[in-house]
C-alpha cells in the first residue's frame, strides 16, 4: 500500500507540473538550483570543519612517518659507507640530496680552540716558520642544564652591652615558604606551556638528575606562580589597551565541567597591539581574556574604558561597543574574501573568482606600502585603492539584482554590501589594516595546517596548548589559573621574537624586587 500511495504522489506530482506554464517551470528549476547549490556548499563547509579532527589521525601518521625518516636516515649515516659511496646512493633515480647546513646563530657563545702545530720549525729544512693563514670550522655543542643550590645564610649578631640581636631578613621569594627559586619555576612554566611538556613528564625527567619533584608539588608552584605573574599581565593589559588601534578576535576553548568530566565551550577573547606595518616600532603586545560563553556582555567589559579604533569581524556581540561613537569599527576584509573563497573552491563561480581577484588588487597595494608611515598609506590609498572600491562597489550592487536572494553568492555580497562604510575605514585612516589578520595570527601561529601537540580551534587558528600538559582549561571558577597567564606571556614573547625563559625569569625576578621593596 506505502508502494502505491507513494507512486500515486509522483505521479500526482508529474501532473501539476504538466499544468505549469513556461515560466513557472523555469523559476522552479531555478529554485531547485539553488537549494542544490547551497546544500552542496554547506556539505563542503561542514567537511572543511570535520577536517580538523580527522587531521589528528593525519598528524599522527605523518609523526610515524618522519620517525621512519630519521631511523633510515640515522641507520645511512651509521654504516660504513666512505663519502664517495653516500653520493652514488639515489632516490628514484636522482643523487640524494641533502639539506642545506645553516649558519650557527652569531649571538651563541663562541669558545675558541686554538690547534697550532707542534713544530718550532719547519721540519724538512729547518727554516723559520712564518704565520700564512688559517683554516676556522665551528662544531655546535650542547650544555646540559643542570640543578644548583643556593643556600642563604644569615648570620646573628647580638650586642655585648644591651643584648640586642642584628640580622638580615630572609630574601623573598617567588611563593612564599617554596622551595622553588625564580628560575626553576620559570623553566617549569615554559615547558608545560610553551613546549608542551606535562607535569608528570618533567618529574620524570628531573629524576633522572637526581632530583625528585612530585608532580603535586610542581602543580602548586604553577599555581603560585600565577599569583605571583598576576601584576605582569595587568600591566600587559595597560598597555595594549592604551594603543590607538586594537584587533579584536575570539576563539572557542574546551573548558572542563565540574563533576561530570564532559566539557563545555568556553572564549579567549584576543585582543593585539600591533601597529608595525603603519611604520611604528612600538612592541606589538596580545593580552588574552576568558569568558564562559560568547555573550556580548563580556567584551563590552574588556573595553569599557578604552578610545579608538577596534578591528574585528562582524559578530554582533561587538556591536554594542560602537554605538556610543567612542569605539570606531573597521571591518575585516579577510572574512569578506572568505566567503567568496568558499563559493569558488566549492562550485568554481565566476563572479567569486571576479571578487577575488578585485580583493587581491587590494591586497597587492597593501603590500607595497607595509611599513610606510600613516600618511604615506592614506595617500597610497587614496590615489590607487579608492577607485578600485568604488568600481567594486558598483560592481557588487549590479550583480547583486541579478542574483536570487537565497543564493549563497546573494549573501557574501550582502555581507560585504552591509559593512561597506566599516570595511572603508582602513581608506581614510593609514594606521588602520585592511584586515584582522593580526588577531588570527596571535591565538596561533597562523598557519593552515594543525601540528601534532597543538589543539586546533576555528580553521587555521592554534591555541598553544599541549594535547596532555594543558588539553582543557580548568573548570570556570579557576579560569584565571596560569593556562591564561603563560597564553598571554607565550604568544607576545613570540611576537617580539624574544626568549620566553628568559623574560619569565627576569619578569619573575622583578616583582620579587618590587615585593621586597614595598
Amino acid at each position: 500500500m506505502d508502494a502505491e500511495s507513494s507512486e500515486a504522489k509522483r505521479s500526482k506530482q508529474l501532473l501539476d507540473l504538466d499544468l505549469l506554464d513556461v515560466e513557472s517551470l523555469k523559476a522552479l528549476v531555478l529554485a531547485k538550483q539553488t537549494e542544490i547549490e547551497n546544500l552542496s556548499l554547506l556539505v563542503l563547509k561542514l567537511k572543511r570543519m570535520h577536517f580538523g579532527q580527522r587531521s589528528e589521525k593525519m598528524s599522527a601518521d605523518i609523526d610515524q612517518l618522519e620517525l621512519r625518516l630519521e631511523d633510515l636516515e640515522v641507520n645511512q649515516a651509521a654504516a660504513d659507507l666512505l663519502p664517495a659511496q653516500l653520493a652514488i646512493v639515489a632516490v628514484n633515480g636522482k643523487p640524494a640530496k641533502k639539506p642545506a647546513r645553516r649558519p650557527l646563530p652569531a649571538e651563541l657563545p663562541r669558545e675558541v680552540e686554538t690547534i697550532a702545530p707542534k713544530q718550532q720549525a719547519c721540519p724538512d729544512c729547518g727554516g723559520t716558520l712564518r704565520p700564512l693563514g688559517q683554516d676556522v670550522s665551528e662544531v655546535l655543542e650542547y650544555v646540559p642544564a643542570r640543578f644548583k643550590v643556593i643556600r642563604t645564610v644569615r648570620p646573628k649578631l647580638s650586642c655585648a652591652c644591651c643584648s640586642r640581636i642584628l640580622q638580615e631578613p630572609a630574601p623573598h621569594r617567588p611563593i612564599d615558604k617554596g622551595l622553588a627559586g625564580p628560575g626553576l619555576l620559570a623553566h617549569v612554566l615554559v615547558a608545560k606551556y610553551a613546549d608542551h611538556l606535562p607535569l608528570y613528564r618533567q618529574a620524570e625527567i628531573y629524576a633522572r638528575e637526581g632530583v625528585e619533584l612530585d608532580r603535586s608539588t610542581m602543580a602548586d608552584w604553577v599555581g603560585g606562580a600565577s599569583r605571583t605573574l598576576r601584576p605582569l599581565v595587568e600591566a600587559l593589559k595597560s598597555y595594549v589597551l592604551s594603543a590607538e588601534k586594537l584587533h579584536g578576535d575570539d576563539v572557542p576553548v574546551p573548558v572542563l565541567e565540574p563533576g561530570n568530566g564532559k566539557t563545555k565551550t568556553g572564549r579567549l577573547w584576543t585582543y593585539v597591539r600591533d601597529d608595525r606595518p603603519a611604520g611604528n616600532q612600538a612592541a606589538s603586545a596580545v593580552w588574552f581574556a576568558y569568558s564562559p560563553d560568547r555573550r556580548g556582555e563580556h567584551p563590552a567589559s574588556h573595553l569599557k574604558n578604552y578610545r579608538g579604533i577596534l578591528q574585528a569581524d562582524g559578530f554582533a556581540g561587538f556591536n554594542r561597543l560602537y554605538e556610543s561613537g567612542e569605539i570606531c569599527e573597521a571591518a575585516c576584509w579577510a572574512h569578506v574574501r572568505r566567503k567568496f573563497f568558499d563559493l569558488h573552491h566549492g562550485h568554481a563561480s565566476p563572479l567569486a573568482k571576479e571578487a577575488l581577484e578585485r580583493i587581491g588588487q587590494l591586497y597587492g597595494i597593501e603590500k607595497e606600502i607595509r611599513g610606510r608611515s600613516p600618511a604615506e598609506r592614506r595617500e597610497v590609498r587614496q590615489a590607487r585603492s579608492r577607485p578600485l572600491l568604488e568600481a567594486m562597489h558598483a560592481w557588487l550592487k549590479v550583480t547583486m539584482s541579478k542574483l536570487s536572494r537565497k543564493s549563497e553568492l546573494a549573501r557574501a555580497i550582502h555581507y560585504a554590501l552591509e559593512r561597506w562604510t566599516a570595511l572603508m575605514v582602513f581608506l581614510n585612516d593609514g594606521r588602520v589594516e585592511m584586515d584582522n589578520n593580526a588577531a588570527t595570527a596571535a591565538s596561533g601561529s597562523g598557519s593552515v595546517m594543525p601540528r601534532a601537540g597543538l589543539c586546533r580551534v576555528r580553521g587555521a587558528r592554534r591555541l598553544p596548548l599541549g594535547r596532555i600538559a594543558n588539553m582543557f582549561c580548568a573548570r570556570y571558577r579557576h579560569n584565571h589559573r596560569p593556562s591564561r597567564k603563560e597564553s598571554n606571556g607565550s604568544a607576545g614573547l613570540k611576537r617580539s621574537g624574544a626568549r620566553p625563559e628568559e623574560v619569565v625569569w627576569a619578569s619573575a625576578r622583578s616583582l620579587i624586587c618590587m615585593s621586597a621593596c614595598r
